[in-house]
């Protein structure tokens, strides 16, 4: 009897239990679905096609501008009064205005000789240019080896300066702020400003800085983005068809229709009196810029977008670092939009037509229900209608409206059309933390002023980062360094509801439902991006 191993023996019950409780679980189901769930989903679905129409309507309505414009609009030199300044014998440089070039940093190693070597090789008269290096890095190497830039330019005979703060108060806004109460800027009458992967061409003011001498009533000229590593890796080509998108249809619409876009932070030049007059920098959100740019258009303050001025600039190469800029990205404007909307309202200084199209195109449908319907209803809404079939999607919401949307977005960089599938499904990945983002934004939860600084890591700019010719690999075997817990879990329940779809469903979804779960798991364990050379 010692001998004789124990049997765990199940009761012969066990069966009956589970299909009794089964059966509970099946009931209980279809007693609360049909007075509950289904018109909750029904509700769902009929807020995302509004909310998809409204979208829809804004890109169709962009779409018609930018062709107006590009076939009827008067370029930016005949619309508005422009002069070359030119070098005078018997004046000198006096005719020049004195312009101040503020570059913000934070530990930016791999790049920081980027753009103050850029600013110092500007073409404009060293009495009349003063470049502010305004470093904030608590790296005791990365300081010195900044400072020791600056004092090398120095001793060249351009006018540069290194100024730290005790503090990171403000961040960005903070030390630009701070940067423009120095005793010499009163002298100063415009600012730019690069950050400090930015590398602006020699002739960059001199092809700017005559719109604001001649036409005192533009306070900010915008200079378009170039990406040096937008071929890097399928990472760094979604994001430029997504900016290239926000620079060739967006700002350009909004500077030829109302004069008005979102400051992009960089690659500007404003009017000081027109900062001055806003109220200056604020730190409330972690947009300083467009901040910024609402209170001055308020003011009744226009702005140029220059499409054809193009500065050189890095695309985040890494997953995480995307991540933390779209975070930044997606909440700062919402929360702003909390901050600003009534003052925004009750302002009397500009039209209202101006005002329908901040609060309702700049804010509410670009900042918000982009992100929201996104998310929302193509990785949510629409898999859960597979699991309750008595709510019915039309398929203009599902397929129709998405393919316009999709073609109209593609339209910024045509050598990447090829690439729209992926984009798209790289997009719905995303929109879970852009909306995540914009709600902590709108209800100004505990993230709402987070700033994390983007990596920089001088891809494609000189030879340390030079990709060129380089054959990549995606390290499939290499161990994530951090799970993505979110798209993961997003993973499993499209990947659930696909298979729902494979066995019962009648509308195919299960395609998308499968390929989207792919993207969201190779997210989820930080693939994204990760490419290294042969």
């Amino acid at each position: 009897m010692d001998g004789v191993s124990p049997k765990f023996v199940l009761p012969e019950t066990f069966d009956g239990v589970k299909m009794e409780i089964t059966g509970q679980l099946g009931m209980i189901w279809e007693l609360v679905k049909a007075p509950v769930i289904v018109p909750l989903l029904q509700l769902a679905v009929y807020i995302c096609l509004l909310m998809s129409i409204m979208l829809l309507c804004e890109r169709v309505y962009m779409g018609i501008v930018i062709v107006l414009v590009k076939l009827f609009w008067k370029k930016p030199e005949k619309r508005y009064k422009f002069e070359p300044i030119h070098d005078d014998e018997e004046l000198g440089s006096s005719n020049f205005p004195v312009v101040l070039v503020q570059i913000p940093m934070f530990n930016e190693r791999e790049v920081y000789k980027l753009s103050i070597g850029a600013a110092s090789g500007l073409s404009w008269p060293s009495d009349r240019l003063v470049i502010q290096v305004l470093d904030d890095s608590t790296d005791p190497t990365v300081k010195q080896m900044v400072e020791m830039e600056c004092q090398r330019w120095a001793s060249k005979g351009i006018n540069i300066t290194y100024q730290i703060r005790e503090n990171r108060v403000g961040y960005k806004a903070g030390a630009l702020k701070e940067g423009l109460k120095r005793s010499y800027v009163k002298h100063c009458e415009y600012v730019v400003i690069f950050d400090a992967d930015f590398q602006p061409e020699p002739d960059f003011l001199r092809r700017s800085i005559p719109f604001l001498v001649h036409n005192p009533n533009i306070a900010l000229v915008q200079a378009r983005w170039r990406f040096v590593n937008s071929d890097e890796c399928l990472l760094t080509r979604m994001q430029e068809m997504s900016l290239d998108y926000h620079f060739t249809v967006e700002q350009e619409v909004g500077s030829s229709t109302h004069a008005f876009f979102g400051f992009n932070g960089t690659a500007g030049i404003w009017r000081i009196a027109a900062i001055n007059e806003a109220g200056g920098w604020k730190d409330r959100t972690t947009v300083e810029d467009m901040d910024l740019a609402v209170r001055a258009s308020l003011r009744g303050w226009k702005f140029l977008y220059l499409g054809d001025l193009q500065v050189k600039s890095e695309l985040p190469s890494t997953f995480r670092a995307f991540r933390f800029q779209q975070h930044r990205w997606s909440c700062g404007p919402a929360n702003l939009f909390r901050k600003m909307v009534m003052e925004i309202i009750r302002n009397k200084k500009v039209r209202f037509w101006k005002k329908v199209y901040v609060i309702y195109s700049f804010f509410f449908v670009r900042k918000v229900i982009a992100h929201w319907v996104t998310f929302c209803f193509y990785c949510v809404v629409l898999p859960l209608t597979i699991l309750v079939p008595e709510v019915k999607v039309p398929i203009w919401g599902s397929v129709y409206i998405p393919s316009i949307i999709t073609v109209l977005n593609s339209v910024g960089t045509p050598r990447s059309i090829h690439l729209l599938f992926y984009w798209i499904l790289f997009e719905n990945v995303m929109s879970l933390h852009r909306t995540k983002a914009t709600l902590i934004g709108l209800f100004e939860a505990g993230r709402a002023n987070e700033w994390v600084v983007t990596a920089k890591l001088g891809s494609g700019q000189g030879a340390k980062g030079n990709t060129k010719g380089l054959k990549k690999f995606p390290r499939i075997f290499k161990l994530p360094d951090r799970l993505n817990t979110l798209e993961l879990g997003f993973a499993a329940f499209l990947f659930v509801c696909g298979c729902y779809d494979y066995a019962h469903g009648k509308n195919n979804y299960f395609i998308y439902l499968f390929l989207q779960t792919m993207s969201f798991f190779i997210s989820g364990l930080g693939w994204i991006g990760t490419y290294v050379p042969s």
